[in-house]
């Protein structure tokens, strides 16, 4: 029935229903979601911002806004009689009660006059009573005195309802400070304790002006006093961190900060030390080391550290601890805090990174710009930091106190920790950002200068031939920079922490300059050697400035190797010896003290760039003759029908074996025994891809691969230098290793192979690097003739195959077909009046008339001179310049300089070992190599990128080995008289 009942009102108001429903949907659709934007200065007098609405709402009858503007109260006059947290009620107090309770709620009779907001006060001195003790209010309110003279020493508290004793007086008489006494930063002294005349003089030497410090102009008086006088220690650590905010310094004033702070330290001078330490008088902070010279050697150089350092092993230890006593301006202590975080590392970085800063030789570094406005916020007040290395121990944990140098510490207006060590002024407390002591007229106005501590680095120096990991007490080094405030909101400042790690590298300069000088000294014997031998084989016995020039260029290629063994090996000395240690007993240098170190990688760079240089002009320059054994055939032609004789023609000898020989002589030019394309991409493969790179970082791991989320040290200079170039020399003697142990044997020999065209083609090669020294390949065919059809060549070369004929060696029954030769001087002489009337700087055109043939005519006459008069030397038809052939001993070899000057006969020397390669890429490969090392290597240390120095490493190849071919190329036809577009 109630189904049905209910089913009847739906159905009778359905169409009510429905329509309200469309109504209410449309309303909502339509209805603005926009409110007006009001602040609480926008209301009136009698509105307060109602912060729930956001809006304005105006206050009830007698009510007015309160001081915050988000409330009302009730005026002056009236009581509040009820309030439910949303609205208050107001009425108005009788004329015989006409004053308001401090509560609000009550009205009174007043002892005296009524204040602005119409409640009762007391004259100065007095506390206002308006209940009794069980709190019940008065008819009147009354004015209590409050007693300031002995003993009660009474003052009213500071909401002036109450009398509370005046602890913060130090006389015993009264809390008013009358006189003689002297009052001073809100206490009370008695006359004499120090001068009034104190100096609140911040000074800012960068910014080159002073500031009257309204911070210390209320408490250096009273901090000094109270300390001096009363042995107060908070007041001490006060004027102790006034001192450290005007940097520690001296100056000729009496009265500033640091003078007080020293005038009271000499005072304590007769009583008990504080710890055992001379220099840290009792009730007084520790803030100097002592002011005579050569104190920070002894301190910072004389006693190691009771505790070793180890990387690896059972007694693995390389985290250390520092912990810090915290003050505030005031010089209340506030607690022991690990140092770590936000305390002397300012930069925001993971907690991981930040961690890696005492982890013992990682060389830790962290750079940043902080806004100015979030030093403001984060640093209101200036926090003081004593800083101690924990040595453990357990549950007699000891702390060594870590010396600290203030870079900005003047002495009479000098920098004095600026200058040599046996000048310094080491210190102990340190702030970090300081905007309390730049405001000048009252310490809650904007400040004129902040003090930042703009770089902060502990320094810890390796005791000297340790063996057990043993260092010296750390140095804090600080340094602060004075910013001028000028626009909050956009002004930074650049701060840095830095973790370092110091040896003395005197022994190692020394070690290296020794063996420089040892092997300098030998590459002036050797470069000497290669002079005299140079003059020999250019027949000439005088000293002249070409000689010097020469002498100068050899013992610049050798110098260059010296300075590149010592670099090389000073790099894998740091490498091994750094991160394959145990106990700490080496570190590696700074990078100030790597500086010598660069400047030799650069030498050798110069000298060996010089030494290629001087190579390359050679091989242009060098004087090369195509020797064709070719002879004319006779060939009978048929008999002619008008005489009925037979007439026999000479054929003439084709050109094109000597076009072929000189073009794989010019292809040869630049060819290598590594590749150097893949060399430049393996060494990166394995620097970038698989992580050697970080070899070089400054610590002492040896992960080739590290996690994005961990701290990434800067790379040692000389660890990158030695891991470079190791991998370099590595895989290019591998290379080189490959190509003559496998390649050369089993796949291509482009050497041999030219040595076998030559023999084949009939021609040999006469190469004079200098005037009666050169080279001779002997490529006189065993068969006579090689201007000859296919089915002849290939029977030749069965017959060589199967031993039917001769063997191709310049003398009988040998095989040797490669010789240095040197010269008489007739020889040199006679040849190089030849091959100047054949050499010619213009080569024909495409396109050559009759005239210009002629004019070459001369050369090619010349050029069949040369070849007849070669052959004739060579087949011993020229008496007065005969030749003979011998071996060369080793230690001519060795030094490269022969022992027997040809003077009646030249000399041939068996050169099994191809040395005409030396004119060539191919036979200065380690010059080569080690220069793409040292080019390599020196970009990369100027941009530390190794991609950038594998590209530029290409592009240098590249352009040299252009150079070398065009150069060479064109010296080639110019020698030779073939023509330069049959060398392709």
């Amino acid at each position: 029935m109630a189904t049905e009942t209910l089913q009847f009102v739906v159905n009778r108001h359905k169409v009510p229903v429905t329509l309200f429903i469309l109504m209410y949907i449309d309303v909502l659709r339509c209805q603005p979601f926009t409110i007006p934007f009001r602040t609480p200065s926008d209301c009136g007098a009698e509105e307060f911002f109602d912060i729930s609405s956001l809006s304005c709402v105006r206050c009830g009858p007698n009510q007015r806004r309160s001081t915050t503007g988000l409330s009302c109260v009730c005026q002056s006059g009236y009581k509040t009689v009820t309030t439910d947290k949303a609205s208050i009620s107001c009425e108005k107090c009788l004329p015989n009660k006409p004053g308001v309770t401090k509560d609000g709620f009550g009205c009174i009779r007043c002892p005296g006059g009524l204040s602005n907001d119409g409640k009762c006060q007391c004259p100065p001195g007095d506390v206002l009573v308006e209940r009794d003790l069980n709190g019940t209010l008065l008819e009147e309110a009354r004015c209590e005195t409050c007693d300031e003279d002995s003993p009660a020493l009474s003052v009213p508290n500071r909401n002036g309802d109450r009398c509370e004793r005046c602890l913060a007086a130090y006389v015993n008489t009264s809390c008013a400070c009358k006189s003689p006494n002297v009052p001073g930063g809100g206490l009370c002294f008695p006359p004499g304790i120090i001068s009034t005349n104190v100096n609140p003089t911040v000074t800012y030497s960068q910014l080159k002006f002073s500031v009257q410090s309204a911070w210390f102009l209320e408490n250096l008086y009273s901090s000094s006093s109270a300390c001096l006088g009363f042995s107060n220690l908070t007041a001490c650590q006060a004027l102790g961190n006034m001192c450290v905010m005007n940097m520690h310094s001296f100056s000729s004033a009496s009265t500033d900060a640091c003078a007080l702070f020293n005038n009271i330290f000499r005072f304590r001078a007769a009583l008990s030390s504080t710890q055992g330490i001379s220099y840290w008088r009792a009730n007084l902070p520790w803030l100097y080391y002592g002011d005579e010279p050569g104190v920070a050697i002894r301190v910072l150089q004389t006693d190691p550290v009771p505790i070793g350092f180890s990387f690896r092993g059972k007694n693995n230890n390389t985290d250390f601890r520092l912990l810090a006593a915290v003050y505030n301006v005031r010089g209340e202590f506030l607690r022991w805090e690990q140092v770590g975080g936000q305390n002397l590392q300012l930069c925001p970085q993971p907690k991981t990174k930040r961690a890696a800063a005492f982890s013992f030789g990682t060389a830790y570094k962290e750079s940043c710009d902080l806004s100015v406005a979030q030093l403001f916020a984060t640093h209101p007040e200036p926090l003081f930091y004593d800083v101690f290395l924990d040595l453990g121990g357990g549950e007699n944990t000891k702390l060594l106190p870590l010396p600290t140098l203030i870079q900005n510490q003047q002495y009479n207006g000098r920098f004095i920790n600026q200058e040599s060590m046996n000048n310094w002024y080491l210190s102990r407390r340190m702030f970090l950002v300081d905007t309390l002591s730049g405001r000048e007229k009252s310490t809650s106005s904007q400040p004129k200068v902040i003090r930042v501590a703009s770089s902060v680095k502990i320094r810890f120096q390796l005791v000297p031939r340790t063996q057990e990991g043993k260092v010296f007490p750390p140095l804090m080094t600080v340094t602060y920079t004075d910013v001028l405030i000028t626009d909050l909101n956009t002004q930074t400042v650049a701060t840095t922490f830095a973790v370092e790690y110091e040896m003395d590298q005197s022994e190692a300069r020394l070690k290296t300059d020794i063996a420089l000088g040892v092997l300098g000294g030998v590459a002036v014997l050797y470069s000497l050697l290669k002079t005299i031998s140079w003059k020999r084989r250019i027949a000439s016995s005088f000293i002249d400035l070409e000689t010097m020039v020469k002498f100068l260029l050899f013992y610049a290629g050798d110098l260059a190797n010296v300075f590149f063994a010592v670099t090389v090996g000073t790099g894998l000395y740091w490498l091994i010896f750094y991160k394959a240690q145990q106990f700490v007993s080496v570190l590696l240098p700074l990078p100030a003290q790597e500086e010598q170190f660069v400047t030799y990688i650069g030498c050798a760079f110069a000298l060996k760039a010089v030494q290629f240089l001087h190579k390359l002009a050679l091989q242009v320059t060098v004087d090369i003759f195509l020797i064709d054994w070719e002879r004319p055939r006779t060939k009978t032609n048929r008999s002619v029908p008008v005489s009925g004789e037979s007439k026999n023609d000479t054929s003439p000898v084709s050109i094109w074996r000597t076009y072929f020989v000189a073009n794989e002589w010019n292809e040869i030019q630049t060819i290598r025994k590594i590749s150097p394309t893949f060399q430049i991409m393996t060494v990166l493969f394995f620097l970038e891809v698989l992580g050697f790179s970080n070899l070089a970082l400054r610590d002492p791991w040896s992960n080739l691969q590290r996690s994005p989320e961990e701290y990434t040290p800067s790379y040692s200079l000389t660890l990158r230098y030695g891991v470079t170039a190791t991998l370099w020399l590595c895989i290019g003697l591998l290379q080189v290793i490959f190509f003559t142990v496998f390649y050369a044997h089993f796949v291509e020999d482009k050497i041999r192979q030219f040595v076998d065209l030559c023999s084949v083609s009939n021609i040999s090669v006469f190469i004079l690097s200098y005037r009666c020294f050169g080279y001779y390949i002997h490529g006189r065919s065993v068969h006579g003739h090689a201007d000859t059809n296919m089915e002849e060549m290939n029977n030749n070369l069965r017959r060589e195959a199967e031993s039917l004929c001769a063997q191709r060696g310049l003398l009988p029954n040998t095989e040797v077909q490669t010789f240095q030769v040197s010269l008489t001087s007739r020889l040199g002489m006679h040849y190089k009046k030849i091959q100047d009337s054949i050499s010619r700087r213009n080569q024909p055109s495409r396109l050559t008339d009759a005239s210009t043939l002629s004019s070459l005519e001369p050369h090619f006459k010349a050029y069949q001179a040369m070849n007849h008069f070669l052959g004739c030397v060579i087949d011993h038809a020229h008496s007065d310049m005969d030749y003979i052939v011998k071996d060369k001993l080793m230690f001519e070899s060795v030094i490269g300089m022969e022992f027997l000057e040809p003077t009646e006969k030249s000399i041939f020397y068996n050169d099994e070992a191809h040395t005409f390669s030396n004119m060539l890429y191919y036979g200065n490969e380690a010059t080569l190599l080690i220069f793409d090392t040292l080019f390599f290597c020196v970009v990369d240390l100027g941009s530390q990128s190794f991609v950038l120095a594998a590209v530029l490493t290409y592009v240098q190849q590249v352009i040299f080995r252009f150079l070398r071919n065009s150069l060479g190329r064109k010296n080639l036809a110019n020698k030779t008289l073939v023509d330069e577009r049959f060398l392709i």
